[in-house]
């Protein structure tokens, strides 16, 4: 195989990984632009506060025991509920990403993002802070139902955010890496190294979202179903984090396949030693004419073989014989 052929095997790793460094980009894209509908359905977890219901209970104990409930303080509740939600700031929906998070409101059932916090490193979403919940009745309930979830959020989302960080760089390093693997299989050895750290923290970045957020979801749902506040999972970051997972895996493989075939050097032979190099023998021509067999075996009165230079007297002598190869340094 020659250096065509090199470039060949070495084409579909390099592909593979390319992507894989595409579908990382864009989970980093996720939530960046608020004006970006494609970028903002990229998102782990959202939080739907559009039908939030707070009881009378949850104003305090005292005020709920003494509240009737009949439709004129339901609707008071209600009115209540709204001016509360309206000066508190909280939006409708709030979809959190690997660097923030963003929230808007329903426009005709359909979202529109109004605002998108700072990004920030290792960053996590807590709703009672983002919501204004401090030094209210529901933030003494959000601390006995919701601390532990929440401390074990904030310290994965930093292990996560820390893989992706590693997964991206090790993957950029992975395609540099990879044009030394088009001279020499040792670079394909390099490359399918630095491959199986990429694949490591992007199995590790990916796994850790899935089983995260999926935990978060469960918690968050299970404390604030009385406030019909729900979450949800945004299936769209969670296929593009999990395609950067297979064309990494799938990169590796043909890394590591480069690295035992596709020597890049050429198969063809000449007559000669095995480098291709002349100088050890090299076919001759027969004495008895100039091809061998009966093609050319020819007889009848006056028909004399031609010498072609070799001394038909010595023929017969001793310790002398027709050799069909000779060295070709005589």
């Amino acid at each position: 195989m020659g250096k065509a052929g090199r470039f060949a095997c070495i084409f579909t790793p390099m592909a593979l990984t390319i992507a894989s460094l595409v579908c990382l980009i864009i989970v980093g894209l996720g939530g960046t632009n608020k004006d970006n509908s494609n970028l903002n359905n990229l998102y782990f977890f959202r939080a739907n506060t559009t039908d939030i219901v707070v009881t009378p209970e949850d104003l305090g104990e005292d005020i709920g025991k003494n509240i009737p409930h009949n439709a004129l303080t339901d609707a008071i509740i209600n009115q209540t509920t709204n001016a509360a939600k309206t000066a508190l700031g909280v939006k409708d929906f709030y979809h959190i990403s690997l660097w923030n998070y963003c929230a808007g409101d329903l426009d005709n059932g359909k979202d529109k993002v109004t605002y998108c916090s700072p990004h920030k490193n290792e960053f996590w979403f807590n709703p009672v802070e983002v919501w204004g919940l401090n030094n209210t009745n529901i933030d003494h309930l959000f601390s006995k139902e919701l601390r532990d979830g929440l401390n074990a959020y904030r310290i994965t989302a930093k292990w996560m955010f820390i893989a992706y960080i590693v997964a991206l760089v090790s993957t950029i390093v992975e395609i540099l890496v990879g044009f030394f693997a088009l001279f020499s299989r040792l670079g394909s050895l390099a490359t399918t190294i630095v491959s199986t750290i990429s694949s490591f923290f992007l199995i590790a970045f990916a796994l850790t979202a899935t089983i995260l957020y999926a935990t978060l979801m469960g918690s968050f749902n299970e404390a604030l179903k009385k406030y019909n506040i729900h979450g949800s999972l945004g299936h769209s970051m969670y296929v593009v984090a999990w395609l950067a997972v297979a064309f990494s895996f799938g990169a590796g493989i043909f890394w590591l396949f480069s690295s035992c075939c596709c020597s890049g050097r050429s198969n063809k032979i000449k007559y000669g030693d095995a480098s291709g190099k002349k100088g050890a023998y090299e076919r001759v021509d027969s004495p008895y004419g100039h091809r061998e067999g009966p093609a050319n075996f020819q007889t009848g009165p006056g028909y004399q073989a031609p010498h072609h230079g070799v001394p038909l007297g010595n023929f017969g002598q001793k310790n002398t014989a027709y050799e069909p190869y000779r060295s070709a340094d005589v």
